[in-house]
């Protein structure tokens, strides 16, 4: 019985608020934990990328410069306006060294080839090679600088050495398909040039460069420089990748056979992101064979168009590690929470069990009569506010209890009256009613003479109408006294209703009110007395009437529905509603006492709604009804389906 008492229900609930606290707060501690972690690595991720592209930026200056300052010596521009080879490669050999070109070389004012100096040798042949660089200075007349991709044409015509570093195999992964060309053979580059004027002629360009294709000094100076290149676990915490289009042609990102993953490609959300929509993209992504946080941008070339991508990434392992172990700490500290949580449940429920047992005692004294029990002393916390509630209670049952007793005892002497003005009604009933139909026939009798004056005539007809008034009340007498028998038979409501409602069709049409019918899905027979049934109906649709006025209107509906006192009991609901003058609240609660009537002396007895109601309750039947003054009335009767057992 230990696990059904109170005490241990408590300590339970100790025990699973602590466990549920704890292991919620595990949860979203951890996942708060992880994005913040996360957050941060993204905040320093795309840092190092501002960083790694300024580090871009400043190889591309260290080309300017030297240019720059080459095109502008008068013994240049000279050398090329006379055309003078052997003057302009020791120039342009000091410009290549200097800034540690790949490439440099002069263009004509024609376009042709002057010369040109590649990785070991100078030629000095006017082969036609597209130079789109040179190309696009003679176009804008302006010094151009920045990005560019040069075919491999152009390549073996400055180095053959040159050509071959730009060639990279595609490498796929297991179960990839091959991309269509398994070799790169165009190179990415950094390049400059300048045009070179003569008294502000144009007479050349000296344009140079340097290939980033399987070249890491960009990639390296960033993991130096900005990762300070510190490793975990023996792995290098930062990296850096330039991309030409989706392949990488410089990285110091590892494959895990230790080598540089050059030739392998960038996952395919990420191209789209980056390259095709030219947005940044900040996320954790696998890269190669780690998990990284990573940061992309695209590279456009000095057209304008995006042709690669400049990547930074930290390993994503060392901020899991970081996470794990606060997240340890944070279980440790959890856990000793709830072992505290449980002392504290043994504690707690023992001292709020002691007032709980004083008051179960209670409890049983007042179940026994006692109405003055002992609850002890009155504690100042949420217990005392339950011993003060149980005293009141105890008070209140004692104050029901004597309610209750005098309302049984009023509720008896009001069924002795109902039923003794029952009886004296059936008696005055009776007796008067012999003698009333002597006088109302014996005054028709005396109406067809026709040798009687025409003032007897009229007290005769106003003897007949009084006489026919009288006899209507001691009809209602008899009927309210309950001396009439039901005979009961199997009844469609819908057809009773219809029919009714065709017998009151003219009388709502003669007042212009609109009276309509709306028969409810199948319903089940009703065992009822057809004639009391439609006189109650009669008499709900002429009160009806009475409550309306032209245009208004009366609408009947039937339906199935439960007994509002028994709900095992089906039944068939009549509705009849109107939108005339509706009833006021004071009088809602009289109108099923027999002779209250709000019509004028003469109008009506006031027995018609009590008789109805006596009817329907004979029949084991409810009625309600639901008003609001100058809006309308709806009348409820229920009819039960089966008849009610004696």
């Amino acid at each position: 019985m230990f696990f059904y008492s109170t005490r241990s229900k408590l300590i339970a609930s100790f025990l699973a608020v602590a466990f549920l606290v704890g292991f919620v707060s595990l949860f979203i501690g951890g996942q708060l934990l992880y994005q913040t972690v996360l957050g941060e690595a993204k905040n320093r991720v795309r840092l190092d990328l501002n960083a790694a592209r300024e580090i871009y930026l400043n190889r591309i200056k260290s080309i300017v410069c030297p240019l720059s300052v080459c095109s502008q010596e008068p013994s240049l521009q000279a050398a090329v306006k006379k055309l003078n080879v052997s003057e302009i490669i020791p120039r342009l050999q000091t410009v290549k060294n200097r800034a540690e070109l790949d490439f440099i070389g002069v263009v004509t004012k024609e376009g042709n080839m002057l010369c040109r100096i590649g990785r070991g040798d100078v030629r000095c042949e006017t082969a036609e090679v597209k130079n789109p660089v040179a190309e696009l200075v003679f176009a804008r007349l302006v010094p151009i600088s920045g990005t560019v991709i040069l075919d491999k044409k152009f390549l073996a015509a400055h180095s053959l050495e040159l050509a071959d570093m730009a060639r990279i195999k595609r490498l796929h992964a297991p179960g990839e398909i091959p991309p269509k060309e398994d070799v790169e053979t165009a190179g990415m580059v950094l390049v400059a040039a300048f045009p070179i004027f003569d008294k502000g002629t144009l007479i050349g360009v000296i344009y140079g460069g340097t290939l980033l294709n399987m070249s890491n000094t960009i990639v390296d100076t960033v993991r130096d420089t900005v990762f300070k290149n510190e490793t975990y676990k023996g792995r290098c915490v930062g990296t850096a990748t330039i991309f030409f289009n989706d392949l990488r042609i410089s990285t110091n990102v590892m494959t895990t056979d230790g080598k540089r993953a050059i030739g392998t490609q960038v996952s395919r959300e990420v191209k789209e992101r980056v390259l095709l929509k030219g947005e940044r993209w900040t996320d954790r992504a696998f890269v190669v064979s780690d998990w990284y946080i990573t940061a992309y941008e695209p590279i456009e070339d000095i057209f304008g168009k995006r042709i690669g991508m400049l990547y930074t990434g930290v390993l994503e392992e060392k901020y899991v590690d970081l996470r794990n172990r606060t997240l340890f700490i944070l279980v440790i500290i959890t856990f000793a929470g709830m072992l505290l949580a449980i002392g504290l449940g043994y504690f707690l429920a023992d001292k709020i069990m002691r007032p709980v047992n004083r008051l179960i005692k209670a409890s049983q004294a007042v179940s026994e009569g006692n109405f003055n029990p002992e609850i002890g002393p009155v504690s100042r916390d949420e217990i005392g506010v339950l011993q003060k509630t149980f005293r009141n209670m105890v008070i209140s049952l004692e104050e029901r209890d004597r309610q209750k007793k005098a309302e049984s005892e009023n509720r008896l002497i009001q069924s002795e009256k109902q039923a003794s003005i029952g009886r004296l009604a059936a008696g005055v009933a009776h007796e008067i009613n012999n003698p009333l139909t002597g006088v109302l026939t014996f005054t028709h009798m005396l109406l067809r003479r026709k040798d009687l004056a025409e003032d007897i005539r009229s007290d005769l007809e106003v003897i007949a109408q009084s006489t026919e008034r009288v006899r209507k009340i001691v009809k209602g007498l008899l009927d309210f006294s309950r001396q009439t028998k039901l005979d009961r038979e199997a009844t469609d409501v819908n057809r009773l209703v219809s029919a009714t409602v065709s017998m009151m069709e003219n009388q709502a049409l003669v007042k212009g009110v609109s009276l309509h019918f709306d028969p409810g899905e199948p319903l089940p027979l009703v065992t009822l007395d057809r004639s009391q049934i439609q006189s109650v109906l009669l008499n709900m649709i002429l009160n009806a009437l009475d409550a309306t006025k032209p245009g208004d209107s009366i609408d009947i509906y039937t339906a199935t529905g439960l007994s509002a006192s028994d709900a095992g009991q089906t039944g068939v609901e009549i509705t009849i509603a109107d939108n005339g003058c509706g009833i006021p609240p004071d009088n809602l609660d009289k109108l099923f006492d027999p002779f209250f009537t709000t019509k004028e002396v003469g109008q009506g007895t006031g027995l018609g709604l009590s008789v109805s109601f006596g009817i329907v309750h004979e029949h084991g039947g409810a009625i309600r009804v639901q008003s609001e003054q100058g809006k309308g009335t709806r009348f409820f009767i229920w009819l039960p389906v089966e008849k009610p057992q004696s």
